[in-house]
């Protein structure tokens, strides 16, 4: 099959298949007479493995280990739960900040419950004196922070 079906095949652009094949995480394929890429199933299958990777978010350099374990099936899985249990960790962080961050949105939202003028705004006054250096709903000055002023 040729990069273009490939690409709908898996769902990935052509151009990251390129830099698959640059970064050495998919197979260059064997050309055509007329200079074409033809790619296979094993293409198919190895792209299908990292797209579905990157949908994990694991990292390239991860999924390039990975597919040293896919490529020796033989191999003791220990690195891959470790691998697997790192990403598991930082998506939990990630998780833990985003709730941070709709608390704090939430904190803003409660002070401005109904429309009037921009003047009014208590969201609008909270980011002011935010900028300014002083504390504010969402983000309370901790002891020994520094004013902007």
């Amino acid at each position: 099959m040729r990069i273009g079906e490939l690409a709908k095949a898996t769902g990935v652009d052509v151009e990251t298949i390129r830099y698959y094949e640059k970064a050495q995480l998919l197979s260059a394929p064997t050309r055509s007479d007329n200079g074409y890429r033809a790619y296979t199933q094993a293409h198919l299958e190895r792209l299908a493995f990292i797209r579905h990777c990157r949908a994990l978010d694991i990292p390239l350099a991860d999924v390039r280990r990975l597919l040293t374990f896919v490529d020796s099936p033989h191999s003791d899985c220990g690195e891959i739960n470790h691998l697997v249990d790192a990403q598991l960790a930082k998506v939990r962080a990630r998780l833990a900040s985003m709730q941070a961050l709709e608390r704090q949105l939430m904190a803003l939202r409660g002070l401005c419950l109904a429309p009037h003028a921009a003047s009014e705004c208590g969201i609008l006054h909270e980011l002011v004196a935010a900028a300014h250096g002083e504390a504010c709903a969402c983000h309370p000055r901790s002891k020994g922070s520094a004013t902007l002023k």
